[in-house]
C-alpha cells in the first residue's frame, strides 16, 4: 500500500472511486451523486481541481487500484490561512478495517505541518462512530455540534465539529 499526492494525472481513478462514495456513503458528503454526474466535462474539472494550489488529495493505492481519498483545503482569507480543512475523506469498503483511513489522516496531519496550517478541522456526522474514534485517536477534540447540519430525504443528520491543534 502506497499513499501519494494526486496530481490531474489521477482524474479518472479518483473520480471513479469519488462516485463509489457518494454512493456508498451519501449522508457523508453535501455533494450528491447526481450532482457530480452531471459535472459537465467532468475529467478535466477534475484534474484542475487535483492540481489546484489551494488543495492537496491524497491517494491511498492498493498496486495500480486507488482505494482510499482525502482532501485537505488551506483557507484563503489572510486572517484564516492558519487554518485546514479536511474533507472527501473515503475508504472503499473492501479495504476498511485496514487502518488505511489512519494513514490518510497521517499524511494530511504531516503535509500540514510543512505548510503554515496550524489548525485542521474537519465535520462528521455525529453518527459515523468509527470514523469520529478514528480523528479521536489522532488527538482531534470535538468543540461543536451542529444540529440539523444536513437535510436528507427522510430528516436531518447532526455533525460534530471537529479541530487539531498543530502548534502550540
Amino acid at each position: 500500500m502506497e499513499i501519494i499526492q494526486l496530481t490531474g494525472e489521477y482524474a479518472k481513478a479518483y473520480r471513479e472511486l469519488r462516485l463509489e462514495a457518494l454512493l456508498t456513503n451519501p449522508e457523508a458528503y453535501i455533494t450528491t451523486y447526481e450532482q457530480e454526474k452531471q459535472r459537465p466535462d467532468p475529467l478535466n474539472s477534475t484534474a484542475e481541481r487535483l492540481d489546484s494550489s489551494e488543495s492537496a488529495t491524497f491517494g491511498a493505492f492498493d498496486g495500480d487500484q486507488l482505494i482510499g481519498i482525502v482532501t485537505l483545503v488551506q483557507q484563503s482569507h489572510p486572517k484564516f490561512l492558519h487554518k485546514g480543512s479536511i474533507v472527501g475523506m473515503y475508504v472503499t469498503s473492501s479495504h476498511r478495517r485496514e487502518g488505511i483511513a489512519k494513514l490518510l489522516i497521517q499524511t494530511i496531519i504531516e503535509h500540514a505541518r510543512t505548510s503554515s496550517i496550524e489548525v485542521l478541522q474537519l465535520a462528521v456526522v455525529t453518527e459515523n462512530k468509527p470514523a469520529i474514534r478514528l480523528y479521536e485517536s489522532l488527538d482531534f477534540t470535538v468543540y461543536g455540534t451542529e444540529h440539523r447540519a444536513i437535510k436528507v430525504q427522510n430528516g436531518y443528520l447532526d455533525e460534530h465539529w471537529m479541530t487539531l491543534f498543530l502548534s502550540s
